[in-house]
């Protein structure tokens, strides 16, 4: 998508910093990504990127839906670090509404907008190398080494109560069981004293 050039806007909307400097690493001397194209600009109308860092916060929310709607079509989110990915250890917080899956919520449900092609880079804060990796991924530079892969077990009704006996069982030896827990399942309830 983007084969010459990539022009980023950096969108800070309450993270720690840590991945801030993170970001402004990768253009320093030693890592250098300039070299690939990559420059770091200050306004989103000229950006293609935008490198996304904290959990958005209820008090940025306004401007963070600006900037996104500046930044011109094609766009590519790069959610940096931990706290954009989901919020962080913020992400329950009354102050902020999560990472960037629920900016995008936000985005569908009230505007219309369909989310952008976006590229998670998680850590606290994840490496210079991380981010550089992500870019040149975004850029057709290289190909991805990872793909997610889901696999859900299906359990029969015997199996599911014998997980739940064993859980039981382990938590009674600890010092923070509860006494009193009632399990209801489909198959009826489970009462432990």
């Amino acid at each position: 998508m983007f084969e010459k050039s990539l022009w980023v806007f950096h969108l800070n909307s309450g993270s720690c910093n840590g991945c801030d400097i993170e970001i402004l690493n990768i253009f320093a001397p030693k890592q250098d990504v300039e070299r690939f194209g990559i420059k770091l600009v200050g306004s989103p109308r000229h950006a293609d990127a935008i490198a996304f860092t904290g959990p958005v916060t209820r008090e940025c929310l306004p401007k963070v839906i600006e900037a996104l709607k500046a930044v011109p079509e094609p766009k590519i989110v790069l959610a940096i670090g931990s706290c954009a990915c989901g919020g962080g250890i913020w992400y329950d917080t009354y102050a902020v509404i999560g990472g960037v899956k629920e900016l995008y919520k936000i985005l569908k449900e009230e505007y219309g907008i369909e989310p952008p092609t976006t590229i998670y880079i998680p850590g606290c804060p994840p490496k210079p190398e991380a981010i550089i990796y992500a870019v040149a991924m975004a850029r057709g530079l290289v190909k991805q080494k990872q793909k997610r892969e889901i696999y859900i077990e299906e359990l029969d009704e015997k199996t599911e109560r014998d997980i739940v006996e064993i859980l039981f069982g382990e938590a009674k030896e600890t010092r923070h069981f509860v006494p009193n827990i009632i399990v209801k399942t489909d198959g009826g309830e489970i009462n432990e004293p």
